[in-house]
């Protein structure tokens, strides 16, 4: 399809807006856009927001957590970078394959067509080729959205970054400036000695962006403090921007304060503004209002451990922070959590680490390394009765403590680390997706070859989790290739354990629970990626009251 006939494919009330970066990373773009398209929401705008990475991985499923953080992942399958997380959590726009794109997908795209002849024998140049492919990401799978919002990933200024600024610009110049708008990030650093903000390196961001020919049509700058509006209009002179276009984006209590913040600094009423919108119709901010009441005035603390092997870099358990937190506004507590990491269980005495916390989870992860520790935590909560919350691997360890301590298979184990265990948990290289059937085998490529995405769950009617949900059939989103064999259930029934809840036809275990517990669930999913902070996911809700229940006995 040609770049004229995908445009003319195009609702004419979809407008863009495309966000880039300036100055230093970590400046908070992903949390810009999920805020900006909860603002548009809010003023009854339908808004699909989309990240552009630029790096050459296929996807950041094979990628080390302490490089990239967490992978998040949707409904459809697709593993993602951790803002789309942000994205769904702030709008509640379930995220699809279509909204994450990488530079390694853009090329594998291009490669492919090449080799299939669908350029006849043209040379392939980034201009117009992977341009070309970057706006068909852009444009496609859209119906009648008002906002779509385009996260660039990266630093303006990075070479990785060139082919989608220059995609975007075409963007621009083929739809018109009436129908995109670019927003810039940017930071203003306070230099204690001098006493003032700097406008210097935002000045430069902007030039540089203008060198790509990007003018910016709005700043959010990033700053410690309020920005004076002498600041501003500097800021504005400078960089050819309207005064009221540059926005303080000043650090705040929490990251649900920052829809108010902005809107407060008017950037809502700005955007709808730039795009000729009616922008006196009132933001509509009670649902932020009512969480941050919750957060700036909870009733009570609880402190509950997370005992993982990625805790020195905590962005890779984003979502699961965040679903703790919403736990504790569902139940008006604000949850401390201690972070331990589960190598330093091994090496000393369990009860040092963990007497101080009323309730245990341990997350996912891939590999050996802390699996030792990780079971230690689990016999601490099984046998001290603490709520505990085991989360894929964690749930597989989980069994995996049960039937070495409590059945007394003590080789019990899963192949992921050692291929001579009683194999409770293994390698799984057939399951059904959608009626077809998905094939794996042990040797194949890593990337993009787990059970993942979403899959249907029955809940037992005895079961916790059944009383926990209120439905039979629940849908959770998967990230795994190990499965607890179905083999060893009469062995955990024996010991207290019972599978709770399995696949449709029986096959794949889905929750286990201990049944003679205050509160002990193990899931095979992850369902911290589908909790929000106005709809928090009741697992979480459940397992903060448990651990509530618990620190008022301790």
């Amino acid at each position: 399809m040609s770049e004229n006939t995908i445009i003319e494919t195009l609702n004419p009330k979809n407008k863009f807006i495309f966000i880039t970066g300036g100055v230093v990373s970590s400046l908070g773009k992903g949390l810009a856009s999920a805020s900006l398209a909860s603002l548009l929401q809010s003023k009854g705008y339908k808004v699909r927001l989309r990240k552009l990475d630029p790096y050459l991985n296929v996807d950041p499923g094979t990628m080390s957590p302490y490089q990239h953080g967490e992978v998040y992942v949707t409904d459809d399958g697709t593993e993602a970078d951790l803002d789309l997380g942000h994205y769904e959590r702030f709008s509640g726009v379930p995220a699809k394959r279509t909204d994450s794109i990488t530079t390694g997908k853009i090329y594998q795209r291009v490669i492919d067509k090449e080799r299939r002849g669908d350029y006849l024998g043209a040379t392939i140049q980034v201009i117009p080729h992977v341009t070309n492919e970057i706006q068909e990401f852009i444009y496609s799978d859209l119906s009648d959205e008002d906002f779509v919002l385009c996260e660039i990933g990266g630093t303006v200024g990075d070479i990785e970054g060139q082919p989608y600024l220059e995609t975007i610009r075409q963007v621009a110049y083929d739809l018109g400036k009436e129908r995109v708008m670019f927003l810039h990030v940017t930071l203003l650093p306070y230099i204690p000695t001098a006493g003032e903000l700097k406008t210097k390196p935002t000045q430069h961001s902007v030039k540089h962006l203008q060198e790509y020919g990007i003018q910016p049509d709005m700043l959010l700058c990033r700053s410690q403090m309020p920005i004076p509006q002498n600041e501003k209009r500097k800021i504005a002179l400078f960089c050819n921007i309207k005064e009221e276009n540059v926005i303080t984006a000043e650090d705040v209590k929490s990251i649900y304060q920052v829809p108010i913040a902005y809107s407060m600094e008017g950037m809502d009423k700005q955007v709808c503004k730039y795009f000729g919108l009616d922008c006196d119709q009132p933001t509509d901010l009670s649902k932020w209002q009512n969480i941050m009441k919750v957060i700036s005035n909870p009733e009570g603390e609880v402190q509950i451990a997370v005992v993982g092997k990625y805790v020195q870099l905590l962005e890779a358990y984003k979502s699961l922070n965040e679903a703790l937190v919403h736990g504790g506004i569902a139940n008006h507590h604000k949850v401390k959590i201690k972070w331990i990491d589960a190598e330093d269980l091994e090496n000393g005495n369990p009860s040092d680490y963990l007497s101080d916390v009323s309730a245990i989870l341990v997350p996912g992860g891939f590999g050996s390394r802390g699996t030792d520790g990780k079971m230690i935590a689990i016999r601490y909560a099984r046998e001290n009765k603490l709520p505990f919350f085991g989360i894929c691997f964690g749930m597989q360890l989980a069994v995996i403590e049960t039937m070495r301590n409590v059945v007394g298979v003590k080789n019990a184990g899963t192949t992921e680390i050692h291929e001579g265990c009683e194999p409770v948990v293994g390698l799984m290289t057939e399951w059904d997706k959608e009626g077809a059937k998905q094939v794996r085998h042990k040797n194949g490529d890593l990337g993009g070859t787990m059970r993942l995405g979403a899959y249907e769950a029955v809940l037992k009617p005895e079961s916790l989790v059944r009383q926990i949900y209120g439905t039979e059939t629940i849908s959770e989103r998967h990230r795994h290739r190990y499965e607890v064999n179905m083999k060893y259930e009469k062995d955990l029934n024996s010991a207290g354990m019972f599978i709770a809840a399995t696949s449709p036809d029986g096959k794949l275990p889905e929750i286990a629970e201990i049944r003679n517990h205050p509160w002990f669930v193990g899931v095979q999913f992850h369902p911290e990626l589908k909790s929000k902070p106005f709809a928090p996911h009741p697992l979480f809700v459940s397992f903060v009251k448990a651990a509530i229940d618990k620190g008022r006995l301790l």
